[in-house]
């Protein structure tokens, strides 16, 4: 595996679940890890206080924002000096069926999940160009690709991270950036805790692996698309799904 330390990665959702172990894993090979959180100061501040001597630092904002999107980008660079994998994880859900849906439900999951994405893949390109390099990495869904009952807009959010990898890869291929798409199915976070015990036995049932992923077997993907060494790989997603959705 290539050198990656002195690298600098921001994490949007990193001080939990997913992110939180794609923090890790890349901490571990050496990347100085800015974590972007929203609300939960709690929670930003316990992983400050476990990674702070590694390097690692925190940022709020709301990334359904453009202007919180540019904002946080600067917090980084100016803090670190540069920033060289962007790693687009965070996302929430508003769960009901279209019937019940609001127009106001629709837009919230579209603006932070899909939307927030582009916002902050928008305010890093620049900086990427003028180094001649960089990593944009969107964790999608499995939702993304089968559907859901129940969350039309959640879907739709996570399957156009897919359009939005492809089109970025084609624009920055040339200019030493690569942007690709990793899909979890159902991973062991505080969102699949949620799930009543009955649902998710029945979620459980359909894997053909008989389990829950955990969010370090994400993380590992993630790092290998990070790595220098994965240069020539853009445009793809990769799902970690256990075999739910082939």
């Amino acid at each position: 595996m290539a050198d990656m330390a002195g690298q600098v990665a921001l994490v949007t959702g990193g001080v939990r679940g997913i992110g939180l172990a794609i923090c890790e894993r890349l901490a571990a090979r050496g990347v100085k890890v800015a974590a972007g959180y929203s609300r939960d100061k709690d929670t930003a501040q316990r992983f400050l206080d476990a990674h702070g001597e590694q390097g690692a630092s925190i940022h709020q904002g709301n990334i359904g924002s453009s202007e919180d999107c540019e904002r946080v980008i600067s917090e980084v660079v100016d803090t670190h000096g540069r920033l060289d994998i962007l790693v687009n994880n965070a996302g929430i859900t508003i769960d009901k069926t279209a019937r019940k849906m609001t127009p106001a439900d629709w837009d919230r999951v579209v603006q932070v999940n899909l939307s927030g994405a582009f916002y902050l893949s928008r305010a890093i390109l620049q900086h990427m160009l003028d180094r001649g390099s960089g990593r944009i990495i969107n964790i999608s869904s499995v939702i993304g690709s089968s559907g859901n009952i129940g969350q039309s807009n959640y879907a739709a959010a996570k399957s156009g991270m897919f359009g939005l990898t492809m089109s970025l890869a084609l624009e920055t291929g040339r200019k030493g950036i690569t942007v690709n798409s990793v899909t979890p199915g159902f991973i062991t976070t505080d969102m699949t805790a949620a799930v009543p015990a009955e649902a998710m036995e029945k979620v459980v049932a359909r894997i053909p692996v008989g389990r829950l992923g955990e969010p370090s077997e994400v993380a590992r993907v993630v790092e290998f698309l990070a790595d220098p060494d994965s240069a020539y790989i853009t445009g793809q997603v990769y799902a970690v799904n256990g075999g739910l959705y082939m």
